[in-house]
């Protein structure tokens, strides 16, 4: 069967400098660990060799947090731009195995409507690769919402991403355990997951889905927690009375979640409690995660419907993206 995996990472090196060297997240250290650097700047033999070990027929490759957010505009402009075209490239070289997610110049909300659209007419980029929060302005900041309604109208869905917590935050609540352990406690142990759930939840209680219908989220970690917390979640819409429909309702019909990797049967069965086998896509994570020789297969197996493991493997993954043949050209 057929096999499409999402939010699978990779960078620049010009990005990887400068998000160093403006010190824009602690998390970026992360990225360090044993063979990752040279898998994340690789869109070539060695990475479509992982692919081909662990049975993933196509990519879509996004960058690595942080991206370019919280970069200077002029700064995250210039290498949005390469980082883009780059990928399209990328596209163009091996068609049949990768798309790429589209990066966005998140401090200069207007460079990111104008990024999109020129992304929007290659047939590489499929989708955006989104964070809950650029500084500190939420994504459900009122400057973002052209870009909103820009995605909504290419059809471009936006995967939230995991992000480090404010330095507020994490100095009141992810701190004194020692350097190693806060930095884990405010990122992959809780922290970033904590932060990408509350992003699409004030998505939804900003009323984005009500001024654009038509716009997708893309949520990793098998929901970022919202799942685990629908029924609770559900009872802030007794209070968000401004909203034309319940919040679980939005997320069951605007939200899709991917396995990040995560590829663990009783998450499935709890998502499948909350939400449809249509809004469920595989996610490898990596370079991050490393899937086996049978992990896919092994996952899908657990899949009771042989319609829903299609579904699954390839074909939501299909419809949300438009995967469709793409032509030799990079992007304008």
């Amino acid at each position: 069967m057929r096999v499409v995996t999402i939010e699978e990472h990779w960078t620049t090196e010009g990005i990887d400098r400068a998000v160093r060297a403006h010190a824009l997240d602690a998390s970026v250290a992360l990225n360090d660990r044993g063979d990752i650097p040279e898998r994340l700047f690789d869109l070539g033999a060695d990475r479509i060799a992982a692919m081909d070990a662990a049975g993933v027929d196509l990519q879509i490759i996004s960058l690595a947090p942080p991206g370019t957010y919280g970069l200077p505009p002029g700064e995250a402009v210039a290498l949005c731009r390469e980082a883009n075209d780059r990928a399209a490239d990328a596209v163009a070289r091996h068609p049949d195995r990768f798309r790429t997610m589209t990066t966005l110049p998140m401090s200069d909300p207007a460079a990111a409507v104008a990024e999109l659209e020129r992304t929007a007419t290659s047939s590489a980029h499929v989708g955006i690769m989104s964070y809950g929060r650029c500084g500190e302005r939420p994504l459900d900041d009122p400057a973002y919402d052209d870009l909103l309604a820009a995605a909504a109208a290419h059809a471009r869905p936006l995967f939230i991403h995991p992000q480090i917590p404010p330095d507020a935050v994490r100095e009141a609540s992810y701190r004194g355990l020692g350097e190693t352990l806060d930095l884990a406690l405010a990122t992959f142990g809780w922290g970033w997951h904590a932060e990408a759930g509350l992003a699409a939840l004030r998505l939804i209680l900003s009323g984005a889905f009500d001024r654009h219908p038509d716009l997708r989220i893309v949520l990793g970690h098998w929901g970022e927690m919202l799942l685990f917390w629908l029924d609770r979640v559900d009872s802030l819409s007794n209070v968000a009375t401004h909203l034309n429909r319940r919040v679980a309702d939005y997320i069951r019909s605007n939200v899709h979640i991917a396995t990040s990797g995560m590829l663990t049967p009783h998450l499935l069965r709890h998502a499948l409690d909350f939400t449809t086998a249509d809004r469920i896509l595989l996610s490898g994570d990596y370079p991050f995660h490393r899937l086996g020789a049978t992990s896919v297969p092994d996952f899908l197996d657990t899949v009771p419907a042989p319609e829903d493991r299609r579904k699954i493997a390839h074909a939501n993954a299909d419809a949300l993206y438009g995967l469709t043949p793409v032509s030799a050209q990079p992007t304008p």
